[in-house]
């Protein structure tokens, strides 16, 4: 079974504001950032409840996101868009 993507209530709502291009643009960036869970991250920064955040910029937009590899998830968190 291989990793999926998984959005935070605020990465849908970011996503629902972009247009249909840009909206596929994300699902596809999601989806190779979530083929690659082990990749190493921009930077790395802490949650309101002190849990590590891995930060990567992937073809435009900004992910914030952990790794559940118990599931095999990578929960995005928040997603900014970096263009």
């Amino acid at each position: 079974m291989d990793y999926r993507p998984a959005f935070s209530d605020q990465a849908i709502t970011f996503f629902a504001a972009l247009s249909r291009r840009r909206q596929r643009q994300l699902l596809d960036r999601s989806r190779e950032l979530a083929a690659s869970p082990g990749v190493k991250p921009d930077y790395w920064s802490k949650d309101a409840d002190g849990n590590d955040i891995a930060n990567l910029m992937v073809g435009g937009f900004l992910f914030a996101y952990w790794v559940d590899h118990a599931v095999k998830k990578v929960m995005i968190v928040e997603i900014d868009d970096a263009e």
